[in-house]
């Protein structure tokens, strides 16, 4: 058995980022960009009117306080008019200011009399309600670097100077695999010696959290040639396999087998953990093959600690699972020589473990919204002892 650091440092070492591919700026949401990207214009591309109103040349008001009306401007309109300094035009927002007009004053602020505009706005400064071309980004300025992840913000940004493809780190392609002949599909019966399974919905809701929808999942028994066929069919496809079940070393766990027989490097089989102990992890080529236990906590736990940091380095988004220090609630006590990963509560001030710890149990997990991280040379904790928590994703 390897430390839980040890496995971590081996799943970062071999989880390289995926091949950027261009996509159209629609679909890339929540994806990281993998080349700069600069402006090709000004934004706005024209003094532009933030208001309703009336535009105006300052000096021109100064002079005359009463202004001719001439004319409207609406967004859209192509005009290229010049203002004369004792004129106003009618200007609406998102339209372009003419020129021989420094000002905008909103039309609310006015009056008309005999058919010539009056001003009274004690506040309106030269360049007011106007937004200058180029006031949010310059032709040839960097507009997001690389390795910024896709906001709807950002989105909305480069769509907003005509971007609309970007290369992008895709999203991996993954395939889960649940084995074990005693599973049944809920909304099924079960008979004696079955179970539900609940793997595949724990792994394909947590995976939809993280943004991730390319997912296929199949189902084996617990039949050495049928899982083998199936991993390989799941490696032409993925660049992610979650094998769930089968890693132990008992008389129908074939998942080693299955994998050495694929052509998968073995990189680690056993973690000094709990729950999770009997986890693997392999590559081939560039793909990462995950072998996490069956039972449910311990599945989810594996994939929180190990496969979520791999699958945002795959796509460069890198933000990982929030770790925090904090006080303990309630004094707990664990065996030595293993890392334990406890279901706990934390209220924004402490953590406290929750019941039923063990691996076959998820009705604490579905309460928990973090794992607390107790060191394998740690045995006993006192409540108020800090602790290393890690936040949940949702």
């Amino acid at each position: 058995m390897i430390s839980v650091a040890a496995a971590k440092l081996i799943i970062q070492e071999n989880s390289i980022p995926l091949q950027p591919k261009a996509v159209a700026l629609q679909d890339a949401g929540g994806m990281a960009l993998a080349a700069d990207i600069f402006s090709t214009l000004d934004i706005p591309a024209f003094n532009q009117s933030s208001v309703d109103g009336y535009a105006f040349s300052f000096e021109g008001w100064q002079q005359y306080q009463l202004l001719k009306i001439d004319g409207e401007m609406a967004a859209g309109d192509a005009s290229t008019n010049t203002l004369l300094p004792q004129h106003a035009i009618r200007i609406f927002t998102g339209a372009a200011v003419p020129d021989g007009a420094d000002s905008i004053v909103m039309q609310e602020k006015i009056s008309i009399e005999n058919g010539m505009l009056k001003i009274d706005d004690a506040k309106l400064k030269q360049g007011g309600n106007l937004r200058p071309r180029g006031s949010e980004i310059k032709g040839g300025e960097l507009a997001l670097e690389m390795g910024t992840i896709l906001s709807p913000a950002a989105i909305g940004y480069l769509a907003g100077f005509g971007i609309d493809k970007v290369l992008v780190f895709p999203k991996p392609v993954i395939s889960i695999i649940v084995t074990g002949k005693e599973l049944q599909q809920p909304g099924k019966p079960l008979t004696y010696g079955q179970v539900y399974e609940s793997n595949s919905y724990t792994l394909s809701a947590a995976l939809q959290q993280l943004g991730l929808t390319n997912v296929k999942i199949y189902r084996a028994d617990d039949d050495l040639e049928i899982l083998t066929g199936i991993l390989q069919e799941a490696l032409l496809k993925s660049d992610v396999v979650l094998l769930t079940g089968g890693i132990s070393v008992g008389d129908y766990d074939f998942v080693l087998q299955a994998a050495t027989d694929c052509g998968i490097t073995k990189r680690f089989h056993r973690i000094k953990q709990r729950p999770g102990k009997p986890m693997y992890f392999g590559t081939k080529n560039n793909q990462l093959v995950f072998g996490l236990p069956g039972n449910p906590s311990s599945v989810l736990t594996c994939f929180y600690e190990y496969v979520i940091p791999a699958l945002q380095r795959l796509s460069c988004t890198k933000k990982g699972i929030e770790s925090l220090v904090v006080p303990l609630g309630k004094s707990i006590s664990k065996p030595t020589g293993l890392t334990c990963f406890l279901k706990g509560m934390f209220d924004g001030k402490t953590a406290t473990a929750l019941g039923a710890q063990e691996s076959y149990r998820l009705s604490s997990f579905a309460k928990a919204n973090c794992l607390i991280m107790v060191d394998e040379s740690t045995e006993n904790l006192s409540e108020g002892d800090m602790v290393e928590i890690h936040l949940l994703p949702f």
